[in-house]
């Protein structure tokens, strides 16, 4: 999740171009990530909430490993 800026970008997973929106609220405290193929029609959309016990995911209906994968394939253009 740290890979991705604030804001809008673009870049690749396993050679595949996609664009990623990264929007952080609450000082920090929760995080959004939606990001979809570009020319495609997968996505992947998850918040974040930093809490007292540690970074709690919510994926928005898919599976936690979905957003998992692409957050550890994705690559900055």
């Amino acid at each position: 999740m740290q890979r991705i800026p604030p804001g809008y970008s673009q870049g690749f997973v396993g050679g595949v171009r996609w664009a990623a929106t990264k929007t952080v609220h609450n000082g920090g405290r929760s995080v959004k990530i939606f990001a979809e193929e570009l020319g495609g029609n997968d996505f992947v959309s998850c918040n974040f909430y930093r809490t007292a016990s540690g970074l709690v995911a919510k994926p928005c209906e898919m599976p936690l490993e979905k957003v998992e994968r692409f957050l550890r394939k994705f690559s900055l253009e």
